[in-house]
């Protein structure tokens, strides 16, 4: 098989390091890669949103599979215009991917399908906004309804917090167009878990689940981030919580879009918040998570692109995906000023270890210099990820390999794989 992954981000990566391993696959293509993928894979110079351009390209090198990976390519209606040149791919149609690209599309398929999740409502004016908000004493949750790279979503502990992030989104409008509409939830307590299964439109296959840590520094303190790490196995998804989450979120989910006519294939993520009264959604995203994505398919035991091309092609049917029983935790290192405005172009040094077997290194915001040096091009930088015996021995095994990574400015969480 030929197969294309498209995006250049860790959790890119991975999948490109995965397929690579497939005895099914005779060439491997990333567009737009990065300096890691290039290890494993053929960069094609085309920005995932390309629509018009990968389509072509795909025809051209006659590509058998097409894997996307990041969410905006799939908004965009990627897959879309893959399946009109008939040529499978792993992410769902644009109708589909609207499960992430608004938050407030995502909230009405869960109170249409009765899958648990937050009281809420959705508001474009501040005034009404506000008011609910302080009806509830500020305890909610303010997203942004479009796509926002991940940082549309603000926590607030009071009223002031509460109407501050309103007005960022509605008035200043930090999230542009993204924040044009809000959802205002409830806020709700307990520990957090990532379930994500491949789904062909109407069966499910759960994937190993995670739990990432979203907040900048140690002990869940400062802004909330794309992910600064996760781990998988989480002890708070146990087999029965798995159970329930596929019964109740993620079949459910997959039903009530197909019933909407916007069958959706691909890899369907459930954001959970596991409180007393079980389980509720937080968001629901079109696409593998990240950094969940990494430490997951660190444990994959069983050959990943039967499994996407079964996705793809909408039967599932006779899929098998198998997982190491041992533990992986990935560390994300990031660059000075992350979530914020980050330095680039500085050098990265240690790239090559040498590292203990069971340690990937995955990149995420890299790129090559004039000299062809690896340097650091976005906020989120590295993954490095460790199987181990348990939790505490996989998180050592990548604390030791992230020690022997260096670029100016670095910062990670030290406390990755320890969340209750």
């Amino acid at each position: 098989m030929r197969v294309l992954v498209v995006g250049s981000g860790g959790r890119e990566h991975a999948l490109a390091w995965k397929i690579s391993r497939s005895p099914l696959v005779r060439a491997l293509f990333a567009a737009p890669g990065n300096p890691g993928i290039a290890r494993v894979a053929t960069l094609v110079p085309l920005a995932a949103t390309d629509v018009a351009g990968l389509v072509a390209w795909v025809r051209q090198n006659a590509i058998d599979l097409v894997v996307v990976g990041p969410e905006a390519p799939l908004v965009a209606g990627l897959v879309d215009r893959l399946q009109e040149a008939g040529v499978p791919a792993f992410g769902p149609a644009a109708a589909a991917a609207e499960i992430e690209g608004s938050k407030a599309f995502a909230k009405d398929v869960m109170r249409a399908a009765g899958i648990p999740t937050a009281e809420y409502e959705t508001f474009e004016d501040v005034a009404p906004a506000v008011a609910w908000a302080r009806a509830r004493d500020g305890r909610v949750v303010v997203k942004a309804d479009g796509l926002a790279a991940g940082k549309g979503v603000v926590v607030c502990g009071d009223a002031a917090e509460a109407e501050a992030a309103l007005r960022a989104m509605l008035v200043d409008r930090v999230h542009g167009g993204a924040g044009a509409r809000v959802v205002v939830e409830e806020r709700l307590e307990g520990p957090e878990a990532s379930c994500i299964c491949f789904t062909d439109g109407e069966r499910v296959r759960l994937l190993a689940a995670a739990q990432d840590h979203k907040r900048i520094f140690d002990g869940d303190r400062g802004p909330n981030t794309g992910g600064m790490g996760a781990f998988s196995p989480t002890p708070n998804v146990t087999p029965a919580v798995a159970g329930m989450v596929e019964r109740d979120v993620l079949l459910p989910a997959v039903r009530e879009l197909a019933r909407r006519g916007r069958p959706f294939r691909g890899a369907l993520y459930a954001g959970l918040m596991l409180t007393p009264r079980g389980p509720r959604v937080l968001e629901f995203n079109a696409r593998l998570g990240d950094p969940e994505t990494q430490p997951i398919l660190l444990r994959m035991a069983s050959d990943v692109v039967p499994a996407l091309l079964a996705s793809a092609r909408g039967d599932l049917s006779a899929a098998e995906i198998a997982f190491d029983p041992r533990a992986a935790v990935g560390v994300v290192l990031a660059a000075e000023g992350y979530p914020g405005d980050v330095a680039r172009g500085d050098a990265i040094d240690g790239l090559d270890g040498p590292f203990d077997e069971g340690v990937q290194v995955f990149h995420a915001g890299t790129a090559a210099d004039a000299a062809g040096r690896v340097v650091t091009s976005g906020g989120r930088v590295l993954t490095v990820c460790a199987l181990g015996r348990d939790l505490d021995d996989a998180a050592a095994r990548a604390y030791a390999a992230a020690g022997r990574i260096r670029f100016r400015g670095m910062q990670y969480r030290k406390d990755i794989g320890k969340k209750p």
